[in-house]
């Protein structure tokens, strides 16, 4: 995640950027305690170098986004969100959201009871917000709200400022719901997760929830960590700490607890306080990239990046997308791309 390839051989999952998860970011409604924000972003406009082509289609409709919602600790879900998107009749791009919990999260699958159907894919630069019930919602393409110094990061970490994302465009699902459907107030972790049909099954693609994970990864073990659960990250520690000790200059036992400090894979968050990443939840105007620095033994500290000032200060807070070639995607209209009504 954020480091926008998360697959093996800085490529996308499965070779899809539209399922290529990027940022997850949750924080509490602005005026309303009652409420919380999580968006989940993916589909980067492009990465780190070398460059790789992304399609226009926002969303893979073969498909489904999912945020997770752990509410008791023990790292497994016990709730989860699940967008799926589909074609209309008239070639445009709509949205299904379901709620499941209970035994229906344990699967892969579409499970869960409907709570926004519909609900119409923001092409271009006005974002389109449906409203159901407690719920608002938004999906489309937005202006990318990471910021860091990439030209830096390749030049041995010589960093001059120079945001490498500035003018970029991500994907981004938004969500307003009641902290009453994520436990009421109680201590959560978070990820989010993308899921292929193969062969006529769900297979997961993509997950995470904190900053810059997969580099730590050999190509080898980044498909085991992208198909997994946080509560099996346990496994990867020592792959972190073997990076870290010999890149930040850690003793063996000072690698570990670095290593440690990034596992399990999961965005702790508590509703009921202000979001400050990596404490609790994630705003887009956290700088994550320099908290992640630190886990460098103190030799680096900032890549002299700020926020962007396209963002909103209201919903679906980024700001509008950069390239119009975004807008000049033609949806198929062939029946076959056209999904029965739930």
């Amino acid at each position: 995640m954020t480091h926008h390839y998360s697959g093996p051989n800085l490529g996308f999952p499965r070779g899809d950027a539209r399922v290529n998860l990027t940022d997850l970011f949750a924080f509490p409604k602005r005026g309303d305690p009652s409420k919380s924000i999580v968006i989940m972003n993916m589909h980067p406009s492009s990465g780190l170098k070398p460059l790789v082509p992304t399609t226009t289609e926002p969303f893979a409709p073969e498909a489904l986004y999912e945020l997770r919602v752990d509410t008791n600790g023990d790292l497994v879900a016990d709730i989860a969100y699940r967008t799926r998107f589909i074609y209309s009749g008239d070639g445009t791009m709509k949205a299904t959201v379901r709620r499941a919990e209970g035994p229906e999260v344990a699967g892969k699958g579409e499970e869960g009871k409907v709570i926004i159907q519909g609900a119409s894919v923001s092409m271009g630069r006005e974002a389109k917000v449906t409203e159901s019930d407690a719920y608002r919602f938004f999906a489309g393409w937005r202006s990318d709200p990471f910021f860091f110094d990439v030209d830096g990061a390749l030049n041995k970490m010589q960093f001059t400022g120079k945001d490498f994302f500035a003018d970029k465009d991500v994907c981004s699902i938004a969500l307003e719901l009641p902290i009453s459907d994520i436990g009421g107030g109680v201590s959560l972790n978070l990820w989010h997760r993308s899921l292929v049909q193969v062969d006529g099954k769900w297979v997961q693609a993509d997950r995470g929830a904190r900053p810059t994970q997969t580099p730590f990864m050999t190509d080898a073990e980044k498909g085991a960590y992208l198909d997994g659960e946080p509560a099996q990250d346990e496994r990867f520690v020592p792959m972190f700490a073997h990076v870290l000790e010999h890149t930040a200059g850690y003793t063996p036992e000072g690698a570990k607890a670095a290593a440690m400090s990034l596992l399990p894979d999961v965005l702790p968050y508590n509703p009921m306080k202000l979001a400050s990443y990596p404490g609790n939840g994630r705003t887009p105007r956290d700088d994550s990239k320099n908290v992640f620095l630190t886990v460098y033994n103190g030799r680096l500290t900032s890549d002299k990046t700020g926020p962007h000032a396209d963002l909103l200060d209201e919903f679906p807070f980024l700001g509008a997308p950069h390239s119009p070639k975004m807008f000049e995607a033609k949806m198929p209209q062939s029946k076959e791309m056209v999904a029965p009504t739930p």
